[in-house]
């Protein structure tokens, strides 16, 4: 496994079907549930949007870069590991001798419903210092997709510039850029965070956002009133929870509910719906089937209890993805079912 370092040349990699860039954190988990204040001791993980996307379309048979800084630290270290043990190229990470890996401790708390306790220790962290120059722009560009989130605009003004960058038209054409606004409020100090994301969403061509965050950041209620506030890109998808989700794509609209699914945590689960969504984007199917892969993949995000899940086989995926309206709307989704291939008809209960 080839690192780049900070001060390294730029190793411009093959073309792949995903390029994700972004901050990804070592994760501290607690080893039994209270405050963090009482938690005697913690498990490792990781976390990071972007390249929980990059992991999960890997996992799902895709090529997928993820490009990021981290620490020329042991997190550093155990980040890029374990990332590339997804099947993801991570020689485009660049190393910094200067700034920490970011971390971050949680609460147990009941994770179903996000009530926990979060400590972020991510300020001034390798991966703040992304910019123009300090990321391999080919690398980056060389990707049939590009996702970003609005979280990294949030870190520092370098980040924001980068992405501003990446989002502007460029002559000669540029990889189809995916944006998931993930809004945090906690992030933008400055308040800025709902203009910013808007003018950042307005400059790509898929946009992933929440109803619930866009009612929270710009007091837009329903469906048409988010497509009103984002006109450019062809493809808005508005993400409703258990209700299911709407694609505006182009002139056409379409709402798919969500299959029933015995939620264990909620968390990754936005990052899931659009690995899946983009898995079939990439595959050429139908917007219907667009929006059943996100839901599917979600669903296996949903039943885990980290941010990371076993996607389902292609083939399960493709098979219930493919039901009828009436099958689909019966279908429940618990713990395992990921695994449950050879009993997908037990998936679907009769009427």
């Amino acid at each position: 496994m080839t690192i780049v370092t900070a001060t390294g040349p730029c190793n411009a990699s093959d073309a792949v079907d995903v390029v994700a860039l972004g901050e990804s954190m070592v994760t501290f988990l607690p080893s039994r549930p209270g405050r963090l204040a009482d938690v005697p001791s913690f498990d490792r993980g990781i976390g990071g949007a972007e390249s929980n996307v990059a992991c999960a379309l890997a996992a799902a048979g895709h090529t997928a870069r993820w490009v990021s800084r981290v620490g020329a630290d042991g997190f550093g270290d155990h980040l890029v590991e374990t990332v590339g043990s997804y099947g993801v190229d991570v020689t485009s990470v660049r190393r910094d001798p200067d700034r920490p890996t970011g971390v971050y401790f949680r609460t147990a708390g009941d994770r179903a419903t996000d009530a926990h306790e979060v400590a972020y220790y991510r300020a001034g962290s390798a991966a703040s210092a992304m910019s123009a120059d300090t990321v391999c722009l080919d690398a980056v560009r060389a990707g049939r997709v590009l996702h970003l989130t609005g979280i990294t605009a949030a870190l520092s003004a370098d980040c924001l510039g980068l992405l501003r960058e990446l989002t502007a038209p460029r002559p000669g054409g540029r990889p189809l850029v995916s944006f998931d606004v993930n809004h945090r409020p906690g992030l933008w100090t400055d308040g800025n965070g709902p203009h910013v994301l808007l003018e950042l969403a307005r400059g790509a061509d898929l946009v992933f956002v929440g109803e619930d965050e866009a009612a929270e950041a710009w007091g837009l209620e329903g469906v048409d009133a988010v497509r009103s506030a984002f006109p450019d890109p062809e493809v808005l998808v508005v993400k409703q929870g258990a209700l299911g989700a709407t694609v505006f794509d182009r002139g056409s609209v379409l709402h798919v509910p969500a299959p029933h699914v015995d939620v264990v945590a909620a968390v990754g689960a936005g990052d899931a719906f659009a690995a899946g969504f983009l898995s079939a984007t990439l595959r050429g199917l139908p917007v219907r089937d667009r929006l059943r892969h996100g839901h599917l993949m979600a669903a296996a995000a949903l039943t885990v209890p980290g941010d990371l899940a076993v996607p389902p086989s292609r083939d399960h995926a493709d098979r219930l993805a493919a039901l009828d309206d009436a099958a689909w709307g019966r279908l429940r989704l618990g713990p395992g079912w990921t695994h449950a291939e050879e009993r997908a008809d037990e998936e679907v209960p009769t009427p």
